[in-house]
């Protein structure tokens, strides 16, 4: 099948989605992805979409999440925003993509050498994205009462992970909707962390 029907998405659960994009990474990291004739897929995708997962990821020019996870028009909801945090606008885009356009999988990715997680550890105010770096502060905090040190080179690693742990805890915080899915067991949620220097994404499970 060339694209994502909505036969497909209704019989797919969300841990073999979870398989898909774990394979889909290994065929990218491979330099093996699926042959894609990506106008057919525009066409056939015109009349409606049935995606089976929405991907929250930093919009880092290095981590195009269609590419690294090797899926075609309208296989995945992409929203990207700098340091992957969640604000209103992102939760009501899950929402729809979830209660609405029947995804079985969140995924929140973050990943290494990420700017936006060193901005909020080098406490960087420019315009609105203060207010954007301060959302990712928290997670800074966990990792520096662990004991691990500012200028350890592990550092802003640690934070990004923690940061995704984070968000995906927000997202279930302040979202009833996402939560009573997740509680009827329609939905699952899961972390992850791309390396730009592999291509490889660790993703599990939250």
């Amino acid at each position: 099948m060339s694209v994502t029907t909505k036969e497909i998405q209704s019989k797919t659960s969300a841990l073999e989605v979870l398989e898909i994009l774990k394979e889909g990474n290994q065929r990218f990291v491979n330099r093996d992805p699926k042959s894609r004739n990506l106008l057919e897929q525009v066409n056939t995708t015109s009349s409606g979409q049935f995606p089976l997962a929405v991907v929250i990821s930093c919009i880092d020019s290095r981590v195009p999440t269609e590419m690294i996870f090797d899926q075609g028009i309208g296989d995945i909801f992409c929203v990207r925003v700098a340091g992957n945090v969640i604000n209103q606008d992102v939760l009501g885009s899950v929402e729809f993509a979830c209660k609405v356009a029947g995804v079985k999988l969140i995924v929140v990715m973050g990943h290494t050498s990420c700017g936006a997680v060193k901005g909020a550890c080098n406490n960087v105010e420019l315009g609105n994205l203060t207010g954007l770096l301060d959302k990712i502060k928290p997670a800074i905090s966990i990792v520096s009462n662990r004991g691990v040190a500012a200028d350890d080179s592990r550092f802003v690693d640690e934070v990004a992970l923690e940061n995704v742990k984070l968000s995906l805890d927000t997202i279930l915080h302040d979202s009833p909707v996402i939560q009573e899915m997740v509680d009827n067991d329609e939905l699952k949620c899961a972390k992850a962390i791309y390396s730009v220097k592999t291509g490889e994404v660790e993703l599990n499970l939250m």
